[in-house]
């Protein structure tokens, strides 16, 4: 630790507001605790929940870090007592509770993989929190069915290229929501079986022409919480991430019952700390090998400076971004 610097360089929110709060600034380096790893960050990934806590709507958990960055890629630079599985100079990737726009970030060793064999560091920043959130709610603990349907809306998006590529991998048939005929050449370069446009197409109508969806992955809200039912195969599961179009519906519960279906919903930050073990070791045993296998890559949009954070934000908000952007250190 003695060779390390006192300070680093970090992003902070001046106050709750639009990209512009987004500024420069100085802070002491944080402390390398118990079972933690202090890693220099190469990059940072920008990520939907950044957006909600720069509006003043998502505080970090107790104990977390308020600079925002859910996700980094860098070197290991020190280990706190107890650390067994990491060392100085090793090269990984990890999911944060926050504090990813900064030099540096300690973040629990249990909670970073290596960077998957094939994979530039820059853009193995990209990797943790949709592969985390993803893996995590549609495929860890379930069976997946055979021949199933797979529904992701908002294809083109982090999360969404995310769900497509991991559909695939798993052997299901993906369907999926984009906005126009680029986003359709992307996802279906991604192995989406179906793209199908909003703004054209009826995805209740398409996905129930292919014998209904099995598993449904919503970040959209609003209308499309009753047309998802609607859209749903019996025993079909429903799984909500986000509301960009509102949270606040009104809806026939009734063929909920009758077709025998699962609606859920999560947040990953929030979670267990033990969950997210679990989830990593998971991604660590089956997915990292299907980089290397060439099964799946990581999908980025742009790569901006980290001082250009706001920026980075607006093209976020902008909502025609195919993949990740990220933030270089």
């Amino acid at each position: 630790m003695s060779a390390l610097p006192e300070t680093m360089r970090v992003i902070e929110m001046a106050a709750p507001g639009g990209p512009e709060v987004l500024i420069p600034g100085t802070r002491a380096l944080p402390g390398c605790g118990t079972g933690e790893v202090l890693i220099r960050v190469t990059a940072a990934g920008v990520n939907g929940p950044d957006l909600v806590q720069r509006r003043g709507h998502y505080p970090p958990p107790k104990g977390a870090s308020d600079l925002l960055g859910l996700e980094v890629s860098g070197e290991v630079v020190a280990c706190g007592e107890g650390v067994t599985n990491w060392h100085p100079g090793d090269r990984i990737c990890a999911l944060t509770n926050g504090g990813g726009y900064a030099e540096f970030v300690a973040v629990d060793a249990s909670h970073c993989l290596p960077i998957p064999n094939g994979v530039d560091e820059v853009e193995a920043a990209g990797l943790p929190e949709t592969f985390f959130t993803v893996w995590s709610n549609v495929f860890l603990g379930h069976n997946l069915p055979k021949d199933g349907v797979f529904l992701v809306h908002g294809g083109a998006g982090g999360i969404g290229s995310t769900a497509v590529q991991l559909g695939k991998a798993m052997g299901l048939t993906v369907l999926t929501t984009i906005g126009d005929d680029a986003a359709a050449q992307f996802v279906t370069e991604l192995g989406a079986d179906r793209a199908i446009n909003f703004r054209t197409e009826d995805f209740v109508a398409l996905t129930r022409e292919a014998g209904g969806a099995d598993i449904i992955l919503d970040i959209i809200g609003g209308d499309y919480v009753a047309r998802n039912i609607k859209a749903a195969r019996h025993d079909a599961r429903i799984i909500q991430l986000a509301f960009n179009m509102g949270s606040k519906v009104e809806i026939d519960l009734m063929p909920v019952m009758l077709k025998r279906l699962s609606y859920t919903g999560s947040t990953l930050r929030s979670r267990p700390e033990g969950f997210k073990t679990q989830v990593a070791e998971a991604l660590h045993e089956t997915v990292w090998p299907l980089f290397a296998a060439q099964k799946l890559r990581p999908v980025t949009h742009r790569v901006l400076p980290m001082a250009e954070a706001a920026e980075a934000h607006r093209l976020m908000e902008a909502a025609e971004h195919h993949g990740k952007i990220l933030l270089r250190m």
